[in-house]
């Protein structure tokens, strides 16, 4: 029986159940790119170095080259039994190649290569993601643009509140999901940096150049301390909590989708293409999509959460625990792309029903608030004993099974004598929502300063 490539001290085979444990194969195949590009680096930088000579890096590069095109093509499976996609690459290259491939390895360890391998994956995703996530921004930014007047009742508690504009609801998430693309890009600049070169954990004696290696694989420099490097898995904890965090802002709005579409609501229609039938209810429309998008933040917490608890006992430096860290990971960046196509798409053909909108500022006394603020400053009261008066218009509005925006001035004046006709203006929803001129409000002009201020940041 052939001796395993990575297996020096050990002189039996693996018991088969030891094997279906260990071997990572089925899952960090998904690595094959990063790793192939990760050793066609390492050999020129070898061969730069004089550590192996000109032609057996030719060999190496050429036959790398060869297998990442079988790769793709699906000539060549990774379905084997190799213990991993390292050993997998290795064996097929120097079965190709022979002995220069067996030079491949020197000066390195598979500590810093599937730190390396890991990590590119991870940067590229965190790009991806960001890119994704732009996308949304402007997705929303449009919708708000195009509803800076469209009235809505603003709530707490889920229950009405003030009135605001259905743009400045749209900007909120905006908003939040700025904060995500600015998380994605600091995590990709933080940790941007090369692990290759650590071997297994001290660094290696070989004249190695690791400046070299991170300049040809587009890192900012060499990560700064080899054992913490080949230890580190901070870079897949942050775009986990990345995901989380921006999986629960998406959850967050399909929450109010799924409501907004209810029969209640009314307020928006989602497309035919993102809706389902009932199998037995002929006139059901289901809203699938932001439930199973509300649903999938689970696993993205999930994920985030499985790879703490991993982490959080493990001496320096390598443990074979972190072999648990990468199909999380891959999960969640799934995921999250998945669901930032499919949420954008939604948005992009969603009906928004303005009079529904409208008509439901008439429901909770919405401009309430706006008849205590003018009692404070016009008729000089303190906020408390305004709160007071309003409340009792509130009793008045309630008991004629009318808004208070509907009561006449008479009807005020018999509350209050110091509520003057120009109370009365006031508590119009439209006038309540375009008071709330402060920087941030929810004024319709407050709201086109917001659009293009984002508009402004992404480059529109």
């Amino acid at each position: 029986m052939a001796k395993k490539i990575a297996s020096a001290r050990i002189g039996t085979d693996s018991s088969e159940l030891l094997k279906a444990l260990n071997n990572s194969l089925p899952f960090d195949k998904a690595l094959y790119r990063e790793d192939i590009r990760g050793s066609r680096a390492h050999a020129a930088m070898l061969a730069e170095q004089g550590i192996i000579s000109t032609e057996d890096q030719q060999a190496i590069d050429a036959g790398l080259e060869a297998i990442l095109e079988d790769i793709e093509a699906g000539v060549l499976g990774l379905d084997g039994d190799d213990e991993d996609i390292h050993m997998a690459i290795e064996g097929e290259l120097t079965r190709r190649i022979g002995d220069a491939g067996k030079r491949l390895h020197t000066a390195r360890s598979r500590n810093d290569q599937v730190a390396l391998d890991f990590r590119l994956y991870v940067l590229r995703h965190d790009k991806q993601i960001a890119d994704l996530l732009l996308g949304l921004i402007g997705t929303l930014t449009e919708i708000a643009e195009e509803h800076a007047e469209t009235l809505l009742p603003g709530m707490t508690h889920l229950q009405h509140a003030q009135p605001i504009n259905f743009g400045y609801h749209m900007m909120a998430y905006a908003q939040m999901f700025r904060r995500d693309f600015e998380r994605f890009t600091s995590s990709y600049e933080r940790n941007n940096l090369s692990p290759i070169g650590c071997a297994a954990l001290a660094g290696t004696p070989h004249p190695i150049d690791r400046q070299q290696t991170a300049k040809a694989l587009g890192f900012d420099a060499p990560t700064a301390n080899c054992l913490d490097t080949v230890s580190d898995r901070d870079f897949a904890l942050e775009i986990l909590f990345n995901i989380a965090t921006t999986m629960m802002h998406i959850s967050r709005l399909s929450e109010e989708l799924i409501l907004w579409s209810a029969a209640e609501f009314k307020w928006v229609t989602l497309s035919d293409r993102h809706a389902t039938g009932s199998s037995i209810m002929p006139q059901k429309k289901n809203p699938d999509i932001p439930e199973l998008l509300r649903g999938k933040t689970g696993r993205a917490n999930g994920n985030l959460i499985a790879l703490l608890t991993t982490m959080k006992g493990l001496p320096l430096a390598y443990n074979k625990d972190m072999q648990e860290d990468k199909e999380g990971v891959f999960d969640s960046v799934e995921t999250a792309e998945l669901s930032l196509r499919v949420l954008t798409e939604m948005l992009e053909e969603m009906m928004v029903n303005a009079e529904a909108m409208e008509r439901a500022c008439m429901i909770g006394h919405v401009s309430a608030t706006d008849l205590a603020d003018y009692l404070v400053r016009e008729a000089g009261l303190p906020f408390r004993d305004a709160y007071h008066i309003t409340g009792e218009a509130v009793n008045l509005a309630e008991s004629k099974g009318l808004d208070i925006s509907e009561l006449s001035l008479a009807d005020l004046q018999s509350i209050d004598g110091r509520i003057g006709e120009d109370a009365v203006a006031l508590l119009d929803n439209r006038a309540s929502m375009n008071a709330r001129r402060s920087e941030g409000g929810t004024a319709s002009e407050r709201v086109r300063e917001q659009v293009e201020s984002m508009k402004g940041w992404l480059g529109k």
